[in-house]
């Protein structure tokens, strides 16, 4: 959305959903553009970010990129100095390894700044970009040292290979105490209702150690907020995790607390 979007709108409905604190996403380059042919710089879309945020709920900025464009380091510096919190990659048409990306993600990590990937099948315009975003396919990102990262959608319908990706990245972490990279679930749906709890369940009770590194989505638009959609995924997750004998305590790291690890607001480690 542009400035003339309501503020005030979608300021309302994150109070009756009950949310407090999230991740705002810019729009996205131009590159990922879906029809609009709208070209907007990176300032227009960072001064299009801010203008979302409100003192009523804490909205932590996320700038979405293309680790491809030419002036990308710059585009990284600019969002810094006007203070993301972190930042948005799909890898609608390059592996998420590719030479150049990875440049980039060197770049970012040296902010200390975390990136959310979108993994699994991708709904674009783009027949054939899911090939992109297989979780295998960032098991290269695992040697970035230091590196916060996490990967959306618990990756459907790839979800037993992004839980075997995980429990490496556990492995090396644990092989290479504070130097490893660090990789987070975000568990937004992706998962179509009737594979929820199959999931969830695969992802909590696998034996890895996941309490401390998954968290809470709802992959919702500014302009058309749902307040009642966040508010019954919400219910739907509690009761799984419930119904699975998850702690109160785990349970509210992975509504919120967790989220504020990824950030670094809170010790991740």
């Amino acid at each position: 959305m542009r400035r003339s979007g309501d503020r005030a709108r979608f300021i309302a409905a994150l109070e009756e959903a009950g949310v407090q604190e999230g991740l705002l996403i810019s729009l996205p380059p131009f590159s990922y553009a879906t029809g609009s042919g709208e070209e907007l710089s990176c300032c227009e879309r960072l001064e299009n970010l801010f203008f979302w945020k409100d003192s009523r709920i804490l909205l932590h900025p996320f700038f979405w990129i293309d680790p491809l464009e030419k002036n990308i380091v710059c585009q990284v510096r600019d969002a810094v100095t006007a203070g993301v919190k972190g930042f948005k990659i799909i890898c609608d048409r390059f592996y998420p390894s590719d030479p150049r990306a990875m440049e980039v993600y060197e770049v970012i990590c040296e902010t200390g700044l975390p990136v959310l990937f979108h993994s699994g099948i991708l709904w674009d315009n783009r027949p054939g970009s899911s090939v992109f975003n297989r979780p295998v396919g960032f098991e290269q990102l695992l040697g970035i040292k230091q590196f916060v990262f996490a990967l959306a959608h618990i990756s459907w319908p790839w979800c037993d290979e992004m839980i075997a990706l995980y429990g490496k990245s556990r492995f090396l972490r644990d092989a290479s105490s504070k130097d490893a990279a660090e990789l987070f679930v975000d568990v937004t749906p992706g998962t179509p209702e009737v594979y929820r709890k199959e999931v969830l369940t695969r992802l909590l009770t696998v034996g890895y150690s996941v309490g401390k590194n998954i968290f809470f989505g709802s992959d919702q638009c500014v302009d058309t907020y749902a307040a009642s959609s966040v508010r019954n995924l919400f219910e739907r997750d509690k009761k799984i995790y419930t119904a699975l004998g998850v702690e109160r305590e785990e349970i509210a790291d992975i509504m919120s607390g967790n989220l504020r690890r990824f950030l670094g607001l809170s010790p991740r480690r």
